[in-house]
């Protein structure tokens, strides 16, 4: 891999690690304003809004110039986002701003791997992508699990300028800061992104145009056969795993007694899990064999209900690892699958935005209902047995699917042959 490879990981690396201490900092801020339990999961919801809502244009956005401009000016929307949450914005509407610059952002971080690098490096790059994402989740989530930390808060905000007066008093405004840094970092790393010299598409100006143009690239996508499976697939398993998150968080404070702190720790268990498949499928799943994955989604479901009956951390874990594990494995060779699709149908940014709207609607849909299952006052438990049973029901009637459309391709390519003889 060439330097700029490593250019565009970095700027992806920071982008995410601030996203993700930017969560738990607004978890935090509800918190502390007392902010009803359901309102957690709507931070996520508010959070993809953007992108089921302008998932027609953000495709062509990306094509339509130099994806390291796409990501530099998506960098500076997530940085005004979090302005607004130090200027005391509601946490729910100024993470909302934070999701508009991600939606602008996703199609130009996907879409450059397809320009920049050969279509067989797709899952070797996707692998290093995915699992480098999920460090910056894991460290993401440790690193806003403490800087809330009242002694580390403290800490920090007992520093003393000569000379200079921050105006810094608490311990949101320090955790928002900091926060802020790290969008920074991520803009100027996006100046040193590579120009692929891709040729780039003029924005058409009207969007009747582009929503027609979207929604002939969604349905393109979906009558695929191959594209179909890999896109059911990850858009099941980013709205199980935007809903995951926030049921740990929520089962480490009823199960195993836990704080914000320490239960988001607990998330980047899961994350390390994550990481852990996503490399092993890098080195173990080529693009061909990308479909073999399927059964470990129904796995990853199974391990969801086993949660219910561990109350130690010792237990809690290897468990959380495993589910991971199972996640990251099958996800990497299908998000690979559904790119190298999407290129060959339509091109890299409509696609990304095509994989982006299902996926972020999935995360609306699922979340949302966590929210209202939370706001019915349904036991943790009994939410975790359903969400690990529609996982596990869910995976298992698209590998169905997946194994009618390859009963379907043999009997074309039978009755084509014989017709040949």
């Amino acid at each position: 891999m060439s330097t700029g490879f490593y250019i565009i990981m970095a700027a992806q690396f920071f982008s995410a690690l601030a996203d993700n201490a930017l969560l738990i900092a607004a978890i935090a801020i509800l918190r502390d304003m007392h902010a009803p339990a359901e309102y957690e999961p709507l931070l996520k919801t508010f959070f993809t809004v953007s992108y089921v809502v302008l998932a027609a244009f953000v495709g062509a956005f990306a094509d339509s110039m130099p994806k390291w401009r796409v990501m530099f000016i998506s960098n500076g929307i997530k940085i005004l986002g979090c302005s607004l949450m130090f200027l005391d914005l509601h946490p729910l509407l100024a993470y909302a701003v934070v999701g508009l610059g991600a939606a602008a952002y996703s199609p130009a971080k996907y879409g450059i791997l397809t320009e920049y690098l050969p279509h067989r490096l797709l899952v070797v790059a996707n692998g290093w992508i995915e699992g480098l994402t999920v460090c910056a989740i894991i460290l993401g989530v440790v690193l806003g699990g403490a800087l809330i930390r009242p002694e580390i808060a403290l800490s920090l905000l007992s520093l003393d300028f000569p000379l200079f007066d921050t105006g810094i008093d608490t311990v949101a405004e320090m955790t928002l800061i900091i926060i802020g840094t790290l969008y920074l970092i991520a803009a100027v790393f996006n100046l040193y992104v590579p120009d692929t010299g891709v040729d780039h598409k003029p924005l058409k100006k009207n969007p009747v145009y582009l929503f027609h143009e979207f929604n002939h690239c969604l349905k393109l996508l979906w009558r695929d056969k191959l594209g179909q499976i890999s896109l059911a697939v990850t858009t099941l398993f980013w709205g199980a795993g935007a809903t995951l998150q926030f049921i740990v968080l929520e089962w480490a404070k009823a199960a195993l007694n836990l704080d914000l702190s320490k239960a988001s720790m607990l998330q980047g268990v899961v994350a390390v899990g994550v990481a852990i498949g996503a490399v092993l499928a890098a080195r173990m799943i080529t693009l061909r064999k990308s479909v073999r994955v399927i059964p470990l989604g129904i796995a990853m479901g199974v391990g969801v209900i086993a949660m219910i009956a561990v109350r130690d951390m010792w237990l809690a874990v290897p468990l959380l690892v495993l589910v991971g594990i199972f996640s990251g494995f099958f996800v990497v060779p299908m998000n690979a699958l559904l790119q190298h699709r999407g290129h060959i149908l339509m091109g890299a940014g409509h696609s990304i935005a095509v994989q982006n709207f299902n996926e972020n609607l999935s995360i609306l849909i699922m979340t949302s209902a966590y929210s209202v299952l939370l706001k019915a006052q349904l036991s943790i438990y009994w939410i975790i047995v359903l969400f690990g049973l529609f996982v596990a029901g869910a995976m298992w009637l698209v590998k169905r699917q997946h194994e009618i459309n390859q009963r379907e391709r043999d009997d074309v390519a039978h009755l084509e042959d014989v017709t040949h003889h």
